[in-house]
């Protein structure tokens, strides 16, 4: 699922070197894999160096868009037909010699333009090319004869993440700069990317692609396998180097090094890109048996100050942009708290199974601001939602941006001693029963959010507690609040009252003695998107 239809996995197939054959070439002529090489011998050097040279050079150069090389029958394939061509899993590289596997993606559908893909071992680098064989047709009613060398649409790596005896999907990358990850226990729910370039600006989105995918061996008792990817774009090239780790939480550990063909309005890092499609804080004409329906259930920051932010997430009538600037950020990420299969009601796409990623910054990342992108959509099928680090610096030709950053796919939140919010709900303003005005009954929202955890574990009563509320672009009734003995936390009633039909903000924690006691709990709405 994308936030919109992107051009295919962009690929060119350009040498990793400088000669005039490549590495590309090389494959076709089935020649051995080569040896990268200081040029003054001295031995050899990291692929990802050899990356981010390449990536400089090509910033220096007009973009090429590569050729659309798929075969016809390929391209018309819908969603369901292109699923149908699997990979062969006894031809999985590596198999049965270490703890991972590596497996290619088919082309097909939108992805029309192959990815380069190599593995890498002390040095060496052995180009992987396609042969029908690697794969399945046998459901498809495709015939492969005559394809020749099309190339792969991407890769996956397979590890025992459950079971010591089955080799379970760890990581995809596959289209554009996307890949996604799972932990132990999850299933495939939001994906990554490695770069969001003008994600809703009016200059219009482009979607950089990994062009070439070098896979390094693992050893035999490795517990992390490392990727380099290449990536080129009309506005930006870049080298990454992604180093997977498997577990209860897998970390993906990111390094990206960055470079601009063209000034980039808006430059997105740490990009997650997940699907709100309902929740009952948001069942505006609704009619559909589940409880709700995402595979995130809201944003969550942590700022150098120790505020933690939450926002949950909607599914808005329109574009909806919001920031939140900050220095030096500690992390940030979209998350899925509900973890009980009753909330979700659905046996197929198992939502409470999505993992959630939080994003980790590893040195300061400076001044900022973390971007919300909700969009509107229809139904489940598409990813609406874009959560990403924007840095106040402009990225421009000749200032290179180096970024480096842990993303854990994980089924928790991260740890804090605060009291976090894990239920929003909302209806109409006031109390049943007592008349209300006409503004007030159209432009009055009632907020129900329930804290629970850290310092309101055994709270026996809730008045040791006050509530802290604000907003902007309207008013807020004395907020009530109270114990919640079923879920052991606070429950907070908040009526407010927009000003107009435009963007009504609101912001609400709980304190003891003027102490945060519990992360912020933050919101937009706007009154003429009432039910």
């Amino acid at each position: 699922m994308l936030t919109a239809a992107p051009p295919s996995a962009s690929v060119t197939r350009r040498a990793l070197l400088s000669g005039a054959a490549g590495v590309a070439g090389l494959a076709a002529a089935g020649l051995p894999p080569i040896r990268l090489v200081h040029a003054q011998d001295q031995g050899p050097v990291s692929v990802f160096d050899t990356l981010i040279d390449k990536a400089a050079r090509l910033a220096g150069e007009a973009y090429q868009p590569p050729p659309v090389t798929v075969p016809k029958t390929l391209m018309d394939l819908d969603y369901d037909d292109f699923r149908k061509i699997r990979f062969r899993r006894d031809q999985a590289l590596w198999r049965g010699e270490v703890p991972f596997e590596l497996q290619m993606l088919h082309l097909g559908g939108y992805l029309r333009s192959p990815v380069s893909v190599f593995s890498t071992e002390n040095g060496a680098i052995t180009p992987l090319t396609y042969r029908p064989g690697l794969f399945d047709f046998s459901d498809s009613r495709i015939d492969p004869a005559g394809f020749g060398d099309i190339g792969f649409s991407g890769v996956r790596v397979h590890y025992p993440l459950n079971r010591h005896d089955v080799m379970d999907d760890l990581v995809v990358f596959q289209g554009a700069s996307y890949f996604r990850a799972l932990c132990a226990g999850s299933v495939y729910g939001l994906s990554a990317r490695g770069i969001a370039v003008n994600t809703a600006h009016h200059d219009g989105e482009e979607f950089p692609a990994f062009t070439e995918l070098y896979v390094e061996r693992p050893d035999p008792l490795a517990r992390s396998i490392v990727l380099h990817a290449l990536l080129d774009g009309p506005s930006v090239t870049g080298a990454y180097r992604f180093e997977i780790t498997p577990g209860a939480t897998t970390r993906t550990t990111v390094q990206a090094r960055l470079f601009a063909r063209q000034p980039v309005p808006q430059l997105g890092m740490g990009v997650l890109t997940s699907m709100f499609d309902f929740a009952p804080i948001d069942r505006a004409g609704v009619d559909d048996f589940r409880p709700r329906v995402h595979d995130s259930q809201g944003l969550s920051i942590q700022t150098a100050t120790g505020e933690w932010l939450w926002r949950p997430l909607t599914n808005p009538d329109r574009l909806a942009v919001n920031t939140f600037s900050l220095q030096g950020p500690k992390g940030f990420g979209l998350m899925q708290r509900m973890r009980a299969f009753p909330e979700y009601q659905d046996l197929e796409a198992r939502y409470h199974l999505r993992p959630s990623a939080w994003v980790t910054p590893r040195g300061d990342w400076g001044a900022g601001e973390v971007v919300l992108v909700e969009i509107p959509t229809p139904d489940e099928t598409n990813d609406n939602i874009v959560a990403f680090w924007k840095p106040a610096q402009p990225f421009e030709p000749g200032q290179p941006l180096s970024l480096d950053y842990d993303i854990d796919w994980t089924l928790d939140d991260p740890d804090h001693a605060l009291a976090w919010c894990h239920t929003t709900l909302a209806g109409r303003f006031g109390v049943v029963g007592v008349p209300v005005s006409e503004s007030e009954r159209r432009l009055g929202r009632k907020w129900v959010i329930d804290f629970v955890g850290g310092p309101l574990c055994n709270l026996r009563d809730a008045g040791v507690v006050e509530v802290v509320a604000s907003v902007g672009g309207g008013r807020i009734e004395p907020p009530v609040h109270t114990l919640n003995d079923l879920s052991g936390g606070v429950r907070v009633y908040l009526d407010s009252v927009a000003e107009g039909d435009g963007p009504m903000n609101l912001r609400c924690h709980l304190a003891r003695g003027g102490t945060p006691v519990s992360e912020t709990w933050t919101v937009q709405w706007r009154a003429d998107t009432a039910a």
